[in-house]
């Protein structure tokens, strides 16, 4: 069901602190750049769309405080004039961008609106590249920009400030498009299947990153900003023991088939105990999700931090993820460069996807992207190894600062079958391979590829919470260490331990 296209002044006042929001640019007007006249001179329409919307403008901008924190709105109204942008409309939307820049407050912007106002034409048209750059410089200030898409919300709105949202929220039932069906059909001739511009829809797509309820927005708003803008607090979590003794050996056969249990722990356990403030991050940019692929942000062991995990479904080995799981993972490494967010990782894979879909769309490609992108991202990076760590599908989440890997996880170029496959024709030989490629977690830590070892048990029915708790304190620790330290010594040691590994 669509929304109930709620005037912006009470969109407001349900989301923000009671009496707090303090509008800004009331004085900024639409003139008449064109002229325009059909069956009323333009001029009269903005009278009478000032008398039925109860507004100055079709956009209501200003400072407010959510949960105590200072923020900035951008809230349309659709009551005047459907809500399209005109010339002044966009200079109130440039002038907000720029007074939270300096006022150094993220953004909440609601847009609801019919597209580019079409009374004013070509002049408003062009608005929408002055907007979208403004977005852009808000965003390069590392401060939060998240959308909320109301119905509807389309045209040069849409493809402006609209879509440019870190975060992106819709409205129940919201309409959001380029172009409306009634209109597409008018045009093409071609009836266009409303369902599929719908919010839920788009969400299934990885458009936007959730559906929420105006009555649940501060909610789900205040768990952003509680990620992505409050001081990081590592939390102490004091689970013993932390590390494998370093004369420890593990057989690289057995960590190979523990790791495939089907009821071993993985990321959801490390994150029932240490996550909160979660906000999915879904999609990868291009209208494809990968669900093998969890990226979100949160607060990790109490430490803001953008996470991209490989999956470990209950009853299932970890996720093997194509094309569209690589693209999302990169998605997130910018977001966490954009924010100065750290980056934890969760490796638990079987491999990459071997699908001709994945093959034909860029998989390899993906992988040396995810590659690049981390290695080279200049916030800090955090690995935790916790399970399978086959090929290509592993390695894209590997080169980080820090390396942790749980006792029975494992690192190899493929799977030990396909090793074997590869050099003697069969499989058989697996279990040798899989003890001389060093793939067990004390060989990776003899090589340097791991940093610490931390000891599990194969089963969730055998840890319980223990495994999570003790990933969470060394995780916790990690990250207390990484954020100590200079951004310039912290990155040459990175690019140093990488480039002479082995060496």
């Amino acid at each position: 069901m669509a929304g109930d296209r709620a005037p912006a002044d009470e969109l407001v006042a349900r989301t923000v602190d009671k009496e707090s929001f303090e509008p800004w640019d009331d004085d900024v007007e639409s003139g008449d750049p064109l002229g325009f006249v059909d069956t009323v001179a333009y001029p009269d329409r903005l009278e009478q769309a000032r008398g039925h919307a109860g507004t100055t403008e079709a956009v209501v901008t200003g400072e407010a405080r959510l949960r105590g924190r200072t923020i900035v709105v951008i809230a349309g109204e659709f009551a005047f004039l459907a809500g399209t942008m005109g010339v002044a409309t966009a200079e109130r939307v440039i002038r907000a961008l720029e007074r939270a820049a300096n006022l150094r407050a993220p953004v909440l912007a609601m847009p609801i609106s019919g597209g580019t106002r079409m009374q004013e034409g070509s002049v408003a048209f062009v608005q929408m590249g002055a907007v979208a750059a403004a977005v852009r410089r808000f965003r390069q200030t590392g401060l939060t920009y998240l959308t909320y898409l109301r119905d509807p919300t389309t045209g040069g709105v849409l493809a402006s400030w609209g879509a440019l949202g870190q975060v992106r929220f819709a409205e129940p039932g919201a309409l959001i498009a380029l172009t409306g069906p009634r209109v597409i059909e008018q045009v093409t001739g071609d009836p266009f299947p409303d369902e599929v511009l719908r919010a839920e829809h788009l969400r299934d797509r990885g458009i936007v990153d959730d559906v929420v309820a105006p009555e649940d927005l501060a909610d789900r708003v205040d768990r952003v900003l509680a990620a992505t803008q409050d001081p990081s607090e590592p939390v102490d979590y004091g689970a013993e023991p932390l590390d494998l003794p370093e004369d420890a050996v593990v057989d690289g056969w057995d960590a190979v088939q523990r790791s495939r249990r089907l009821d071993r722990p993985g990321y959801r356990e490390l994150a029932s105990v240490c996550a909160t403030d979660v906000t999915p991050l879904r999609g990868d940019g291009a209208g494809n999700d990968d669900p093998g692929c969890v990226t979100a942000l949160m607060r990790l062991c109490g430490v803001g931090v953008v996470a991209v995990a490989h999956d470990r479904a209950p009853g299932e080995r970890g996720a093997q993820l194509g094309a569209a799981g690589y693209r999302k993972a990169r998605r997130a490494f910018a977001l966490a460069a954009e924010l100065g967010l750290p980056v934890v990782t969760v490796i638990d894979t079987a491999g990459a996807a071997m699908t001709p879909e994945d093959e034909s769309g860029g998989l390899a490609g993906e992988i040396a992207g995810c590659l690049a992108d981390l290695a080279a991202v200049e916030v800090p990076t955090l690995s935790l190894l916790l399970g399978e760590g086959s090929g290509g599908g592993a390695i894209a989440f590997l080169p980080t600062d820090r390396v942790v890997a749980a006792e029975h996880a494992w690192l190899g170029p493929i799977a030990p079958e396909g090793a074997s496959s590869i050099l003697y024709r069969t499989t058989e030989r697996a279990p040798e391979l899989a003890r001389t490629q060093a793939t067990s977690s004390t060989d990776l830590r003899h090589h340097g590829i791991v940093d610490v070892v931390i000891p599990d048990r194969p089963s969730r029915d055998e840890e319980g919470e223990m495994f999570g708790l003790r990933v969470a304190a060394t995780a916790a620790r990690e990250l207390r260490t990484l954020l100590d330290q200079p951004p310039g010594p912290r990155l040459r040691a990175r690019d140093r331990r990488w480039r002479t590994l082995a060496r």
